[in-house]
């Protein structure tokens, strides 16, 4: 699998058959994959504290463990998000699309181009 090859269907569907083949479909209900979300992110950005950028960047080119420690800490972030969205029967990239417009609109490129505050209207 890569990000060019792999779709958002194929990761939710790798998901959805994962929880199938287990029977766990009962656990995964909103409220536990947003606990589980949660939890998966604080676990990724304890990989993070304490550190600086540069200190992390480092790392992550040179020590594979960490590198692996951090890339299954998004995986698994990612994967109950998946979990989440079939759920819900949330489209993701429906989802994505219509968010990316608001945030466009609420932070009109020319006027925050180089800074993250938000402009005053």
């Amino acid at each position: 699998m890569s990000d060019d090859k792999t779709t958002i269907a194929d990761l939710r569907t790798i998901m959805k058959e994962f929880i199938a083949e287990r029977e766990w479909q009962k656990y995964h209900t909103p409220r536990n994959l947003a606990c589980s979300i949660s939890i998966e992110a604080a676990e990724l950005l304890e990989h993070f504290q304490w550190a600086e950028t540069n200190e992390v960047l480092e790392r992550l080119k040179t020590d594979a463990a960490y590198r692996r420690h951090v890339s299954e800490e998004m995986a698994d972030v990612l994967l109950y998000l998946m979990s989440l969205a079939n759920a819900l029967d949330l489209d993701v990239s429906a989802t994505v699309d219509a968010r990316m417009a608001k945030n466009r609109a609420k932070y009109p490129a020319d006027q925050v181009r180089g800074h993250y505050q938000r402009p005053l209207r």
